[in-house]
């Protein structure tokens, strides 16, 4: 087992972040990773859990031991027992590292009251026996004085060439080429890594060696820096006269408004919180306005203890009911903006979404592959959440796909066409008329990047109705049918799926699941060897991703149809490199029960295993004795999959249904899907409150359907 202590250089440096973004690079590389923070070190106003503990718990799912009270180690050391709270620790460190293949430690952070914290560091260190990595920041600093600090830090541990000093990750870089957008590949990240390392080894001779490594360099990223309008009206105390959408939106600039309204309009930007007097009637109103005309302002905040004129605020409520916040604070204008220059930019603990992209972006300048070869092959290969998402990026980017969404002008889906076709995850047609697509890219500020296509749906549908007469012989659909029929424009993506000129679809923003999915039926048809069309769900949960089908097509299958797309399902896990061990689930385990429907299950387990006699499947199973080993082993003991399954089929539709979506809710498990499969080309299903984030997680996983399709069809 491994155990890297990371170790700030210095305050500010971002070590939590760094935290969740060293984790989760390790997970994608199939590690079991553990986390442990030794001593706690509270912000001011904090209250709740441990910042560090908490934000690790809330987005990886890793549950650590509760670090010492800093009060209570302070007392401790000014009374000489250091040895007792180092023994202390060993006991938490044990704790964590319990089937863990890596624990991440992570250190104090010096502050004027933590003066001591580098020698605590480098008591912890040696102690757990660990491998050091360094965190540092610019702060705007030049590249010797950084290079100097690196170095001296490094001495504390026994300096560069320590073969327990690994290197160093530095964070908030900015001016870097890549900074707008984490790599969209390994080279690029190598490349990143070679030019800072250079400019470094250029400051240090002691850095310019193998035994020190750069294992990362983070570029800094305004929007990641970014509080929700909402932490900051609790930071100022502010009274909110109308709250808006203040709990999504982020304040990316602040403008201390006190010019007249044409030398403002520059600045009614998406995410500037506009800071006004509460009587500049005229700011309010034009702010209204840019809200009205598209432009998410992150809000108004009203100084000087003066809320509106109601008879303004009457006529700014359509802005406000368009989710403008609105607050007002006592301050005046001045004192309002120094608080708000020196507000803690510490992600919040219940800023999942934050958390996340933080996590995700540090994860993604990391060089993981590096620390693998370090660590060594994991104890057992595990298809962990963050290694899902990972490999799912790397093969679509790989696969080089062309994916058709119907829903082009829907905003979250122009900007998740944009983010793929920026980082290589697919090249998306977008089938909307251009203006349109223009225009919500303008009011959502979302940079159109060279290559998307936005196809015209009133330019070309005429050339798709003789292709769609022909493919619908014998059905009594005539040219005028066909003709009304590619209106939708559903319709029309499915035909140039089935005319080969795209390599899949991907809609349902603003669609049902019956309007996305019939046209494929009519259109593409099943896939050789196959009767039917079903799904599956991918589950991520914290350890690991589970397989859940079918959740979204199919009612009522007899045994037959469940045999079938328990084979579909395996066969779709397997694609995505989670080995199938299939259970078929029932309310009764083996032969425990009786009654039609137990038996269709086993009915259906039975012709399962004789089409697939290479795949582990049993059923029936209780879902608790297919998940939980201790109960496998109490009701299926001689199963090879009770306790271990990794793709589970329900009975029915309700029954799917109902615990994917009691799972993904009650255990805040994030759910990818569904998946169609069984079609001969790739289709696949939006929820209608699908995020920007699910939209582009689809698109991969269409590319990568497409992919496999066709090599199925070569080989």
């Amino acid at each position: 087992m491994h155990t890297f202590f990371i170790a700030p250089t210095g305050f500010g440096v971002g070590l939590t972040s760094i935290s969740l973004g060293l984790i989760r690079a390790l997970q994608r590389t199939g590690l079991k990773v553990h986390f442990l923070k030794p001593i706690a070190q509270p912000h001011p106003g904090d209250e709740g859990p441990e910042r560090s503990s908490e934000l690790i718990s809330r987005t990886l799912g890793l549950n650590s031991p509760e670090p010492l009270g800093l009060s209570q180690v302070e007392h401790r050391l000014a009374n000489g027992e250091l040895s007792d709270i180092l023994e202390d620790i060993v006991s938490r460190y044990r704790q964590a590292a319990v089937d863990a293949d890596v624990v991440v430690v992570e250190g104090m952070v010096p502050t004027r009251q933590a003066s001591y914290a580098a020698r605590i560091n480098n008591h912890l260190a040696k102690t757990l026996d660990a491998d050091i990595i360094l965190v540092s920041a610019p702060d705007d600093d030049s590249m010797a004085s950084l290079a100097d600090r690196i170095e001296i830090h490094a001495q504390t541990f026994g300096g560069p060439r320590d073969p327990k000093v690994l290197g160093v990750i530095v964070n908030k870089v900015r001016n870097l080429e890549l900074a707008e957008d984490p790599p969209s590949d390994r080279d690029a990240l190598k490349r990143t890594l070679k030019e800072f390392a250079a400019g470094l080894k250029q400051e240090s001779k002691v850095l310019d060696t193998e035994d020190f490594r750069l294992i990362g360099c983070i570029p800094w990223q305004d929007e990641l820096n970014a509080p929700r309008t909402q932490d900051v009206a609790e930071l100022l105390q502010a009274r909110i006269l109308h709250p808006g959408h203040m709990h999504e939106r982020r304040v990316m600039d602040i403008s201390l408004c006190a010019r007249t309204v044409p030398n403002i309009i520059e600045r009614l930007k998406p995410g500037t919180l506009i800071v006004t007097p509460g009587d500049r009637d005229d700011v309010i109103i034009a702010s209204s306005l840019a809200a009205l005309s598209g432009t998410p302002l992150a809000g108004l905040l009203l100084t000087g203890n003066m809320p509106p004129d109601p008879r303004v605020t009457a006529l700014c409520q359509p802005a406000l009911d368009g989710g403008l916040p609105l607050m007002v604070v006592d301050s005046n204008s001045y004192n309002t903006a120094t608080r708000l220059d020196r507000m803690n930019r510490e992600i919040p603990i219940d800023d999942q979404e934050r958390a996340e992209r933080v996590t995700d972006y540090v994860a993604s300048h990391i060089d993981h592959a590096w620390l693998q070869r370090r660590c060594g092959t994991p104890r057992e290969l595990r298809m962990s959440p963050p290694a899902f998402r990972y490999e799912l990026m790397r093969r679509a980017q790989q696969a080089r796909k062309t994916i058709v969404l119907p829903e082009g002008d829907e905003p979250r889906t122009v900007q998740a066409a944009a983010i793929c076709q920026r980082r290589g995850i697919a090249n998306c047609i977008l089938l909307a008329k251009p203006e349109a697509v223009e225009a919500v890219a303008r009011a959502q500020h979302i940079t159109l990047p060279e290559g998307l296509q936005i196809m015209d749906p009133e330019a070309v549908r005429e050339r798709y109705v003789d292709p769609m007469v022909e493919l619908r012989q014998g059905r009594g659909l005539n040219a005028p049918m066909a003709l009304q029929q590619l209106e939708d424009n559903v319709v029309l993506g499915t035909m140039m799926l089935a005319l080969n000129e795209v390599d899949g679809l991907v809609s349902g923003a603003i669609h049902t699941t019956a309007n996305t999915i019939r046209p494929a039926f009519q259109l593409i048809k099943t896939a050789p060897g196959y009767n039917l069309v079903s799904s599956i769900f991918f589950m991520l949960l914290p350890d690991q991703v589970l397989v859940y089908g079918d959740c979204a097509v199919n009612p009522d299958p007899n045994a037959e149809e469940l045999a079938e797309i328990a084979i579909q399902s395996a066969r779709s896990a397997e694609a995505f490199g989670i080995p199938p061990r299939v259970a078929m689930i029932s309310y009764s385990t083996g032969s425990s029960g009786t009654g039609v429907d137990v038996e269709k299950v086993r009915e259906a387990t039975r012709l399962a295993q004789e089409k697939r006699p290479d795949l582990l499947i049993d059923g029936p199973l209780q879902y608790d004795a297919a998940a939980i080993a201790s109960v496998g082993r109490q009701k299926a003991p001689d199963s090879p999959v009770a306790g271990q399954a990794t793709v589970f089929i329900f009975p029915d539709l309700n029954t799917g249904n109902t615990t994917y979506k009691a799972v993904q809710r009650s255990a805040n498990v994030v759910s990818v899907g569904p998946m169609l499969q069984g079609l001969r080309k790739p289709v696949n299903d939006l929820s209608r409150g699908a995020l920007v984030d699910d939209i582009v997680y689809t698109i991969a996983l269409t590319a990568i359907q497409a992919d496999d399709q066709a090599k199925d069809a070569a080989g």
